[in-house]
């Protein structure tokens, strides 16, 4: 979270006994949707206990992220978490936390250069389009990863229908140039595998 947000320092946001939160920024209740959408643009906050001032914004984001889980969309394997559950009170614990930080940090730092060449690779060739969406439901699955990244398509959201072939593109030159494209693809996800 290192965008930088229009006041200064991260916003304070007070968690009431009731379960309310309360922005001090805007003055106004929220919900966790809009902690979860101010995480996804970027910015910076900090969530207190309003009677005793103890920071528990790793408690308010653990439970976003339950939540997200919970609506279907599951983004952290089953096999993971019980690997991660297996960490706890293990001797490798104190390492897990900067582990898994240096891992998120890295994949961000990859997904550019890893966008750039799926798009690369499609460029104008009938697969264009596709992969564009496809790229879409990508960084849509990695945006709670990514703070401040770019704007998210609309969470559930169906994509858009692939344009359907047309009676002149089925021709064998067509084919050919289809299988040509292939290639060029899998050389360069070989050479970004590398």
């Amino acid at each position: 979270m290192k965008k930088a947000a229009p006041g200064s320092g991260p916003v304070i946001i007070k968690k009431y006994a009731n379960r309310r939160l309360y922005n001090t920024e805007t003055s106004s209740y929220i919900t966790l949707e809009h902690l979860a959408a101010m995480t996804r643009e970027g910015r910076d906050f900090k969530v207190v206990d309003a009677k005793t001032e103890e920071d528990i914004t790793h408690n308010v984001l653990t439970q976003i992220i339950m939540e997200e889980e919970a609506r279907g969309q599951t983004m952290l394997p089953v096999n993971f978490l019980r690997q991660l559950i297996a960490l706890y009170g293990d001797s490798m614990q104190a390492m897990v936390p900067g582990y898994l930080e240096a891992s998120m940090d890295s994949f961000r730092r990859n997904q550019e250069q890893f966008k750039s060449a799926v798009e690369g690779a499609f460029a104008n060739s009938p697969f264009a389009e596709i992969a564009k969406r496809n790229m879409a439901m990508f960084e849509a699955a990695a945006s709670a990863f990514q703070p401040g990244g770019a704007a998210n398509p609309t969470p559930g959201a169906a994509p858009a229908a692939a344009p359907a072939p047309t009676e002149a593109g089925t021709g064998d030159g067509d084919v050919s140039a289809l299988k040509a494209e292939l290639a060029r693809l899998q050389e360069k996800i070989e050479k970004l595998g590398k």
